[in-house]
């Protein structure tokens, strides 16, 4: 289908300019076209269908649509580490497969779906959520569809999420977030991510990568489509409208965030930067050194890779020869770190974050590039390990402070419509989602003008 937003899809289904299965129709059509390849690791078409022609019986019998959920019709898809029931979940990688099939729905997928949203099938993945790339050895690497003259990587771990919204081929993608596993395919795509405070979403059958870190969520098209899912998801709307920026206060931080930029995104910043400033808000450039701590307080392993092994290392012993060799060798930084190195880990960073929010005091937002360059191109990543963990160490590195923090945080696309997309990141402090959400809806329209 073509890409429309969450809340124009939900109007024409109201208006009965389209119908469920229509929609779901193309989007199966649209799922076997050579641009969509390696996004779905799984099609239900025909349950997607049979849902799509129950929700549409459900509409016509509704008096003006009451007592519809808040996604009724509507196609959606689900990354591969959510529980799906009746299957097994296997995270971008080949060695769950003798795991048992899932006993029921994730939480955040049953919410959804009893909002009567279509699972259309599920989503490929970076392996085991531990990249913020998007290749995958497994099952292939999905195309980033914003350059047809290029092929890129699509961002990672939520790579087919992002790229099947990008297509059109659903309205939302739900994805998970541990080091900006959300926004990175968000910003890189063209699309909106949102990880919100790590408590909204409920993380009980998502697969996890770090249980300090982890964060569930979706990708959309807007602002708006983002906090409809995410209300949908976390059970707690965000019940917010744009802000006014006049007079509000945004931190750029000196440290570490705007290092190594690409032009282009370095050009997208300051434009974006510009045109909030003559919105009315005060825009300051702050030190904010603490960020260059981040890095040794995660001494020995980080909590990836620590949390990871220990999530993760039977499943890996089963065949260690068949998990991606690049994830293999960061999940090793996580064997052998004791129980005193552990909450030695945990201990620094309940102080960081206690710093953290101490410079951000006074400050409405913090606002940064999601990432500090443009979607690499796939090939040379694929061949060669130190360009693969240059771009990787990249793409990670600013949205993975806000995880550190456990605050909260929307990749927007800030780039000229005709090139490779650009993410501004607009973040804040643990519990300030509601905030956070009024600014972005409020940036939104500034940055793609």
């Amino acid at each position: 289908m073509h890409p429309v937003s969450l809340i124009e899809c939900l109007a024409q289904l109201q208006r009965g300019d389209t119908t469920s299965e229509r929609l779901v129709e193309q989007a199966l059509l649209d799922a076997r076209a050579p641009a969509a390849a390696h996004v779905l690791t799984h099609v239900f078409a025909d349950t997607a269908l049979a849902q799509a022609r129950a929700a549409d019986a459900a509409r016509r019998s509704a008096p003006a649509g009451h007592g519809l959920g808040a996604l009724h019709g509507l196609p959606i898809v689900v990354k591969d580490n959510f529980d799906l029931q009746g299957r097994t979940t296997m995270a971008g990688t080949v060695v769950c497969g003798s795991d048992a099939v899932a006993t029921h729905d994730a939480p955040a997928v049953a919410r959804v779906r009893d909002a009567g949203a279509v699972i259309l099938g599920q989503t490929n993945m970076s392996e085991f959520a531990f990249s913020g790339v998007g290749i995958n050895p497994h099952y292939g690497t999905p195309r980033n569809p914003s350059d047809p003259a290029h092929v890129r990587v699509p961002g990672g771990s939520s790579s087919g999420s992002a790229v099947a919204v990008a297509l059109g081929l659903a309205v939302a993608g739900l994805g998970s977030d541990t080091g900006g596993s959300i926004r990175i395919p968000a910003a890189l795509c063209g699309l909106v991510g949102f990880k919100g405070s790590q408590s909204r979403i409920p993380l009980q059958g998502v697969m996890e990568l770090s249980r300090s870190l982890d964060t569930a969520g979706a990708i959309t098209r807007t602002v708006q489509d983002s906090l409809w899912v995410d209300a949908v998801m976390s059970q707690q709307p965000l019940n917010v409208a744009a802000a006014n920026l006049r007079g509000m206060r945004f931190a750029v931080p000196q440290t570490l965030v705007l290092d190594e930029l690409e032009p282009a995104v370095a050009q997208a910043f300051s434009k974006a930067i510009s045109r909030i400033s003559a919105a009315g808000a005060e825009v300051v450039d702050i030190p904010f050194t603490e960020l260059a701590e981040i890095a040794p307080r995660s001494l020995p392993g980080g909590f990836s890779p620590v949390e990871g092994f220990a999530a993760h290392h039977a499943r890996i012993a089963r065949a260690p020869d068949r998990v991606d060799p690049r994830v293999m060798a960061r999940m090793a930084l996580g064997q052998g770190v004791s129980a005193m190195d552990y909450i030695g880990l945990v201990d620094r960073r309940r102080e960081w974050i206690a710093q953290a929010q101490a410079v951000l005091q006074g400050f409405d937002a913090m606002l940064c590039p999601t990432v500090p360059l443009l979607a690499p191109e796939l090939a040379p990543l694929l061949q060669s390990d130190d360009e693969f963990f240059k771009a990787n160490r990249l793409l990670l590195r600013n949205p993975s402070m806000i995880n550190y923090m456990d605050g909260c945080s929307f990749s927007l696309p800030c780039h000229d419509e005709s090139d490779v997309p650009v993410g501004l990141m607009v973040s804040s402090v643990n519990g300030q989602d509601a905030h956070l959400a009024s600014i972005a809806l409020a940036i939104e329209p500034l940055i793609r003008a």
